[in-house]
């Protein structure tokens, strides 16, 4: 991936920003459109997750999520894909929560290669500068993560974020 690629494919609305920041760490930026309250629900919320969470594009379906997103607090993710017999299970926990501005969790379903990934949430002028920073365990996990494919739905992912806090914050 070349560093500060910007990942939308729309032109003119390349909003998400994902570099590689060093041979461990991916750092992916967005600024949403909504207040920080309202993305940080976004994010905490089960039945708000799962309405954004999946890029569209990649055929994937979130068949179920369960979240206690608590600092110590575990989630388990199960996604599913057309091409493949068995559902994926991502697995972790929540080492730190801070309402409405960080959330820090673990990705243990890749045993020892699994990120541990912080977001930042931070209010500017009724949007949300987000801060999506992955720390992998070495230079071969973060190469492995992108040659999979599964760094690059950011873009796609965030844009369906933005379009559900927009529908979020008319209704508060």
């Amino acid at each position: 991936m070349n560093a500060g690629r910007q990942s939308d494919p729309a032109a003119g609305r390349a909003r998400t920003k994902v570099e590689r920041t060093s041979d461990r760490e991916l750092v992916v930026t967005r600024t949403v459109d909504g207040p920080a309250r309202v993305v940080f629900e976004a994010w905490t919320r089960p039945e708000l997750f799962q309405r954004w969470w999946a890029p569209k594009s990649f055929g994937v379906t979130l068949i179920s999520y369960e979240a206690d997103v608590r600092t110590g607090g575990a989630y388990r993710l199960v996604m599913g894909h057309p091409s493949s017999e068995q559902p994926m299970a991502f697995i972790g926990r929540y080492i730190e929560v801070t309402p409405p501005s960080r959330i820090v969790w673990t990705n243990d379903e890749g045993g020892e290669n699994g990120a541990v990934t912080t977001v930042t949430f931070e209010e500017q002028d009724g949007a949300t500068q987000l801060v999506v920073h992955e720390l992998y365990p070495s230079k071969e996990a973060l190469d492995e993560a992108l040659a999979s494919g599964s760094t690059s739905g950011w873009g796609e992912q965030f844009e369906q974020l933005d379009d559900l806090v927009v529908i979020l914050d008319l209704e508060v």
